[in-house]
């Protein structure tokens, strides 16, 4: 019997990524071969996002890679996008099946019969269905794993439509949590990156009831006391959702790292509140100052929308400002753009596209200058670097525990290792160069 062949390719955010490795193993236990998408192959599934417009645009690209290598296969679209515009993908050309939010995990279920369609199948419950927890992490994919803790968002934020492609805030049983954390760290994988939609709204629907039955600090408190695990990092959480006991605790932890990205969409308050955003830009100063009290050598990242409608001058150049003055080390920028079934596509005062793009490539080039400052500042002091898989063009790379990236000569005797080193300078790349003092693990 031939073993059919399954390739995947993901879109988007690191939840996304948990959830594409699972699937993937649950392929792989009914019998597949997992190839690389560049590969020649049976089923091409398709993991999509639909935060930005980009992300939309380019599935359309992936579909004629997947044909490209393979005009017979059987092409799958999964994610938030196929929940939200289902019949959107469906459409494309050479997509055979369209799978939403619940069905997703079932996928292996639909495979019956892998002869291409003259029309896409879609299979997509709505949204207010998808009300179960279904746990993932990524593993075999990176030198660190992203473990999915949470899903869903009960936020109304006017701009995301994430709470229509993932429906309401729910998260995994801290056992089954705890649990994943010990087989990822079983396999020799020394980093954990803690996902979800909303994390710091952890504990909600974690036995099907709304109420929270643990808090986001029981969740990081328990997963300092698995043992085997090197180091545990916190992807973005909401500055409302992250409280003083959980940067105290960090700040002096055994595992987990001092790195935070924490979203602020609008250094404006008169912006937040058009946003629906939960908290005013006094409070997201409290947080910084806070972790930069406990730890000065901290890493804060920033996810930030431009463009937003209403988005005066003034205003954007009050985020520009506040930015600036911010102790913050990088920003992510998002080019505000309208989706379907969104408050904010309704609003007044909307950004010309040409405006948009500008404002977004000064804040780009703010990041920038934020990175370099930061990374002047690391310089001359000892961090510890976990080194990455990739051969890039004759270099290997790395991160310190506070997310400074460094490079070093290709040596595959590095690869998945933690390193003592001294930080000496920054190349002309913005990568950090550095001397080993002793290997750790």
């Amino acid at each position: 019997m031939i073993t059919k062949k399954v390739a995947f390719y993901t879109l988007g955010c690191k939840l996304n990524f948990s959830e594409t490795s699972t699937i993937a193993r649950n392929f792989k236990d009914e019998g597949f071969e997992r190839v690389d998408f560049s590969e020649k192959a049976d089923i091409y599934v398709i993991n999509t996002c639909s935060v930005t417009e980009n992300a939309d645009k380019r599935f359309k690209t992936i579909v004629k890679q997947a044909q490209k290598s393979n005009s017979e296969a059987f092409v799958i679209a999964i994610g938030c996008y196929a929940q939200l515009k289902p019949q959107e993908l469906a459409d494309v050309n050479g997509v055979d099946l369209v799978l939403g939010a619940s069905e997703k995990f079932k996928i292996t279920d639909y495979l019956n019969d892998l002869s291409k369609n003259d029309f896409g199948e879609v299979h997509a419950c709505e949204i207010e269905e998808a009300d179960f927890y279904v746990g993932s992490y990524s593993i075999g994919d990176r030198t660190r794993a992203f473990l999915k803790v949470q899903d869903g968002c009960d936020y109304k934020c006017t701009y995301c439509t994430i709470p229509l492609a993932r429906g309401i805030s729910r998260s995994d049983e801290l056992e089954n949590v705890l649990k994943n954390a010990k087989e990822i760290s079983e396999k020799g994988i020394k980093e954990i990156v803690l996902t979800g939609v909303n994390i710091g709204d952890y504990g909600k629907g974690e036995f099907g009831n709304k109420k929270h039955e643990h808090t986001f600090f029981e969740l990081v408190e328990a997963l300092d006391e698995v043992e085997g695990i090197e180091r545990l990092r916190i992807s973005s959480i909401e500055p409302n959702l992250l409280k003083n006991e959980t940067i105290d605790f960090v700040a002096n932890s055994r595992t987990f790292v001092p790195h935070f990205h924490i979203p602020l969409q609008s250094g404006s308050n008169e912006i937040l509140k058009l946003m629906r955003r939960r908290y005013m830009k006094e409070l997201y100063v409290d947080r910084v100052n806070k972790i930069k009290e406990l730890m000065p050598h901290a890493c804060i990242g920033v996810d930030v929308i431009v463009g937003f409608p209403g988005e005066t001058d003034e205003l954007f150049l009050e985020t520009y400002n506040f930015l600036t003055e911010l102790d913050i080390s990088y920003l992510h920028v998002f080019t505000y753009s309208e989706r379907d079934n969104t408050v904010a596509a309704e609003m007044d005062g909307v950004v010309p596209k040409k405006v948009r793009a500008k404002r977004s490539k000064m804040l780009r080039g703010l990041s920038v200058k934020k990175r370099r400052a930061f990374y002047e500042k690391q310089l001359n002091s000892s961090r510890t670097v976990l080194f990455e898989s990739e051969n890039k063009e004759g270099y290997i790379h790395g991160f310190t525990e506070n997310y400074v990236k460094v490079k070093a000569p290709w040596n595959p005797e590095l690869v998945n290792t933690l390193h003592q080193v001294e930080l000496t300078s920054i190349d002309d790349d913005g990568l950090v160069r550095f001397e080993f003092e002793k290997e750790l693990a």
